[in-house]
């Protein structure tokens, strides 16, 4: 008997698809879900209740309706495709270049839920192959949110790991400017004036801000250091991943280098800007492989790392640099040492360390947080002298060092916001170019 017979037996097909929904249920952890196979059974055995009512079917030589037939076919890839895109594989797209030389803008990108386990929907109500937005408006709706819950994945988050995540400062956006980092322009120009010129506030639950992608450089319990650019964990220099890049000041003899030389070796030239008066370029991205390169252009009369170093070039800097204080005097290059919350750690708590957690205490972990004039610290109106953290943080940077909003400029990632683990490259394109020019074939179907 053919695999092709054996699967034409109604108890066959059963069993089997049985099997995986139970299978399916154990995963979820919601064994209310076995009332699910009621249905199974009747569909496949009993037929007592037609479950495709939508589904036509046909007589031996009658018209088919091409209407119905539409309909069938948008169900099915409405839920098979929203099933595989909660618990499995989502496609992101790279809008930015902080990721490069590892992840290009123009990326199209499958992510793996199922590395680190997937999240259950805190927002189920949303409109399928949407994210937050559609046509201008919120696609989704606030009328039943659930607590965060993650399955069980293949493993946790590793440091280096690429790390697809929901943006943390995303939570509230403005109007006009919802890409834009309401904090920021909140430190800088005070909530009144920054919600007059955003034409309003939008605020999103945890689930529907915005997607990022950055590499962990440091795990919960970690102590983390930025010297001249490059990590530091617990004392020890991390590896310089092959993506990593900094910027330099890059001095010529006098004129341009050819740019089909500087994108050949892989950059963006985009980024790229020829300063005739230096001559040079004062900004230019490179990786450790790229700068032995670019050393060797005879244009070329001298390379020097942009690092910035405190005191800060302009005075309302710290506003920019994670916690936002003039009491540390970090920069995007000399950066901590900052311990990084681990679940269950319980850390003391004053005045001076409160910036480096006071998000967590109130936007992450919901409690109230209160300062008096005498020092004290109270949560949920209860003094306190101590914080003990109610679930892990990690530490994201951009390997373009340079040219990326990461963590250095807003702080934690919680562990409720991890989405998933880039896996692969399935299309790429250049937006500077014209196709056919613009898409990049060597990249396609590329692992990360």
């Amino acid at each position: 008997m053919s695999l092709k017979e054996i699967y034409r037996s109604k108890w066959f097909r059963w069993g089997f698809w049985s099997l995986l929904y139970v299978l399916w249920v154990i995963w979820l952890g919601n064994y209310w879900w076995l009332l699910g196979l009621v249905p199974i059974f009747d569909y496949h055995i009993t037929r007592k209740v037609n479950w495709l009512f939508w589904k036509k079917e046909y007589k031996e030589g009658e018209k088919r309706n091409v209407w119905l037939d539409w309909l069938d076919a948008i169900i099915f890839a409405v839920v098979v495709v929203t099933f595989i895109n909660i618990f499995f594989l989502q496609a992101f797209k790279i809008p930015s270049s902080s990721m490069e030389s590892t992840l290009y803008t123009g990326d199209h990108l499958f992510v793996s839920k199922l590395t680190y386990g997937p999240k259950i929907p805190q927002t189920p109500l949303t409109i399928p192959f949407t994210h937050n937005v559609i046509f201008g408006r919120e696609s989704y709706s606030t009328r039943i949110q659930n607590d965060y819950r993650r399955l069980k994945g293949f493993r946790s988050v590793r440091r280096g790991d690429p790390v697809v995540f929901n943006f943390p400062n995303g939570d509230t956006v403005l109007r006009r400017y919802p890409a834009d980092d309401y904090y920021a322009w909140v430190r800088n120009a005070g909530r009144e004036n920054t919600i007059k010129a955003g034409g309003g506030v939008i605020v999103r639950p945890a689930d529907k801000t915005d997607h990022y992608v950055k590499r962990c450089v440091a795990l919960p319990g970690d102590t983390l250091r930025v010297i001249d650019g490059l990590v530091w964990i617990d004392g020890q220099q991390q590896e310089v991943w092959p993506g990593v890049q900094l910027t330099y000041k890059v001095t010529t003899t006098g004129g341009r280098i050819n740019p089909r030389e500087l994108s050949r070796i892989g950059l963006n030239m985009e980024e790229l800007f020829f300063d005739e008066h230096l001559p040079g370029y004062p900004a230019m991205p490179l990786t450790e492989a790229m700068l032995e390169k670019v050393k060797a252009f005879s244009i070329v009369a001298s390379v020097e790392p942009n690092l910035d170093a405190y005191p800060p070039d302009y005075p309302d800097s710290y506003l920019s640099i994670f916690p936002f204080t003039e009491e540390y005097h970090w920069t995007r290059d000399d950066f901590g040492p900052l311990w990084i919350p681990a679940k269950g750690a319980t850390v003391p708590l004053d005045l001076h360390n409160l910036p480096l957690y006071a998000r967590i205490i109130t936007a992450y972990e919901g409690h109230d947080l209160q300062t008096g004039a005498d020092g004290t610290i109270r949560i949920d109106g209860t003094e306190v002298t101590e914080y003990t953290f109610g679930q892990d943080y990690y530490f994201m940077m951009g390997d373009n060092r340079h040219n990326s909003l990461d963590s250095r400029y807003w702080g934690f990632v919680p562990e409720d916001r991890i989405v998933g683990r880039p896996a692969l490259v399935w299309l790429s394109t250049d937006r500077n170019r014209k196709f056919p020019e613009n898409i990049r074939w060597r990249r396609f179907f590329k692992i990360v």
